[in-house]
């Protein structure tokens, strides 16, 4: 017996968003997500730059107080989580475009093998937030000179 399913547009949007956010790493907020369930509702862009000694995470936060930042290593992943507060509108003040991002966000990026999880370091300032992680000692290579003879 064939059964009928009723085809709904907005579920397969939906569903495509979803694998083209797990594709680009980003966290996936569904349209029926709420607060209370965690949900990131944005996600700040972010570079990751490394060199000898460190590797550095530099995430774009204009507009967000450093009490509403919250930056967490733990178990090889490195955390940076907060929110950006929208303004309340005044009586003589409307808002003719919003487009930029508000509410709370998550970012998680896995801490390499040969950094140091121990040696973190946070700075923010001018909306943006630098975190540094140190190279371990240890995986460093070094040279050995030799000798002939």
């Amino acid at each position: 017996m064939n059964s009928m399913m009723r085809w709904d547009p907005f579920r397969e949007m939906d569903e495509l968003q979803g694998r083209l956010f797990c594709l680009l790493g980003r966290p996936v907020a569904r349209s029926g997500a709420t607060e209370a369930a965690g949900a990131a509702e944005w996600a700040p862009p972010v570079d990751i730059v490394e060199d000898d000694k460190e590797y550095m995470i530099k995430v774009d936060l204009p507009d967000i107080s450093r009490e509403d930042l919250k930056v967490v290593v733990e178990n090889g992943i490195l955390s940076v989580s907060g929110e950006r507060r929208f303004e309340k509108e005044e009586k003589n003040r409307r808002y003719h475009r919003v487009e930029r991002a508000y509410g709370r966000f998550l970012r998680r990026f896995g801490v390499p093998e040969d950094a140091d999880p121990s040696k973190v370091n946070a700075d923010f300032r001018d909306g943006i937030l630098k975190v540094r992680i140190a190279k371990d000692e240890k995986t460093h290579p070094k040279s050995i000179e030799v000798k002939v003879a």
